[in-house]
């Protein structure tokens, strides 16, 4: 156990964001660092529960009490060591994660739950700085290639795995740089792009080739990839955006979020679409609409109008979401305290435009569920349209169709136990097989994929693991028992 009274004498303290009139002016990350000595007493507030929620918390069964231990114990390397076991990008889920393990902390049940997410990042952060975060490259090489498709988590992880275990791996990528949406999705000011750039710095001298600019299914065939790679791994996401067929959607000035994000990413402050001098309406009251709030504020929106069609989630966890589940609740993310509006429980009926056909207004009514209240219609000015609705599945037409690979239901590429599609030697991992979902889902199941891929390339040979991602140059844990028990989770790789 860390401090054993920490929990009891140290209150939850959070990183200070940096004042909005400063960080308007610019596209840095909000938060500030956190001291060494506050992140230790902050790991200390851990109480090394008999069983560990945060555990079953996090998708990638991130070993949280070793590490908050080990910080508290300012043994900062042995933690990023710790880190690393379960977890190949911490940087990202640190600075993304909607953080499910902290909703799962047992000191959340009766007092404010430990700040795993900021010990997480303030761990990775010196470790990059220190120089622990080295290449690893494999001890041999298995003659065996790999082809992952999509370079975002999901891809990231997989690559990452599959070349450390000694296959060559080559990942295919559209985009005329690496990493997907946490390249061209993310805003600067949740995720600075040095973060991302380290860590494929760190995968290429691992061995893993990148081929940007290529798009799988148009410049390079599907048959051309099954017949040049031993294993496929599709990991190019759930990129078809939900789309809002009410009358005037062709108007001029309304764009999907992921056109806008991408854009925005590329030029900052001189996208050519542009919020400056604008009245902007987001359609969509979850992360990517949040996304598309800090960014028209750099951009210099006049106004910013965010519409929700459910109800306003309630302050705190509701009775039918008991803990440890991942409470819907009313939360405030750092764009939303830049200004701007939020409306709750309203439904778009039309798009309306000007002569020219551009948008000029939104005809909106109150909501009761997905159905409009009779007489509660009104007109919303604006002349531009951002929607962020989420997703509905993965990109059917060119790669996915030319491989012929079976859906399920919800869109999704199906899989079956073992992430394998329906096409042999073809598998799936994180939102193109599973939907739209979280960053630390998409990693999990990165690393389970390639552990999958591992074994279907060593024809299922018991000794057949990945190796672990600690560094072979790590010091030497003296592992407890739960860590033992991690090792047979499916998104952690046995040394």
């Amino acid at each position: 156990m860390a401090d054993p009274k920490g929990f009891l004498s140290a209150p939850r303290e959070t990183p200070a964001r940096r004042p909005v009139e400063l960080r308007l002016r610019d596209w840095r990350e909000v938060y500030e660092p956190l001291p060494a000595a506050r992140t230790e007493r902050q790991a200390g507030r851990c109480m090394d529960c008999g069983i560990p929620f945060c555990h079953s918390g996090c998708p990638l069964g991130n070993l949280i009490p070793e590490w908050n231990d080990l910080t508290w114990r300012h043994d900062w390397q042995a933690a990023a060591d710790r880190l690393h076991a379960t977890n190949n990008f911490p940087e990202f889920t640190g600075r993304l994660c909607p953080a499910p393990c902290e909703a799962a902390c047992v000191l959340g049940i009766n007092s404010d739950p430990v700040t795993i997410k900021q010990v997480e990042v303030e761990i990775i952060d010196r470790a990059f700085a220190s120089g622990w975060v080295k290449p690893v490259p494999p001890a041999a090489l298995s003659g065996r290639s790999v082809a992952v498709v999509g370079s975002g988590p999901a891809g990231l992880a997989a690559a990452q795995q599959l070349g450390r275990a000694g296959h060559a791996v080559t990942v295919f990528e559209r985009d005329d740089a690496p990493g997907g949406l946490l390249r061209y999705g993310i805003p600067e000011f949740k995720m600075e792009k040095r973060h991302l750039d380290r860590r494929l710095d760190q995968m290429r001298a691992e061995g893993t080739r990148f081929r940007c600019g290529v798009e799988a299914g148009t410049d390079i065939g599907a048959g051309a990839l099954r017949a040049g790679f031993d294993a496929v791994v599709l990991a190019g996401g759930a990129r078809v955006p939900r789309d809002l067929p009410v009358p005037g959607r062709s108007l001029a000035g309304i764009h999907q979020a992921m056109d806008y994000l991408p854009l925005a990413n590329r030029w900052l402050a001189d996208s050519p679409v542009s919020a400056r001098g604008r009245d902007v309406v987001i359609i969509g009251g979850g992360d990517t609409g949040a996304d598309c709030l800090g960014t028209a504020h750099r951009q210099g929106a006049r106004s910013v109008t965010q519409l929700e069609i459910l109800s306003r989630p309630p302050a705190s966890r509701p009775e039918h979401q008991p803990w440890p589940t991942y409470p819907m609740i009313y939360r405030t993310s750092s764009a939303h305290e830049e200004g701007g509006e939020r409306a709750y429980a309203v439904i778009t009926l039309e798009f309306l435009g000007d002569a020219g056909g551009q948008v000029r207004a939104l005809r909106i009514a109150d909501a009761a569920g997905f159905a409009p209240v009779p007489g509660t219609e009104r007109e919303l000015a604006c002349d531009l349209v951002l929607l962020a609705m989420g997703f509905t599945g993965a990109e059917r037409a060119g790669l996915l169709s030319d491989l012929g690979v079976e859906f399920d239901a919800r869109g999704n590429v199906a899989r079956d136990g073992c992430y394998q599609t329906s096409v042999p030697g073809v598998f799936a991992a994180g939102d193109m097989g599973r939907g739209q979902s979280l960053i630390v889902w998409a990693i999990a199941e990165g690393r389970s994929a390639a552990a999958a891929v591992h074994r279907y390339l060593a024809g299922d040979s018991p000794d057949g693991g990945l190796p672990s991602p600690i560094p072979p140059t790590a010091r030497p844990l003296a592992l407890p028992r739960r860590a033992r028990q991690q090792r047979g989770r499916g998104t952690n790789v046995s040394p």
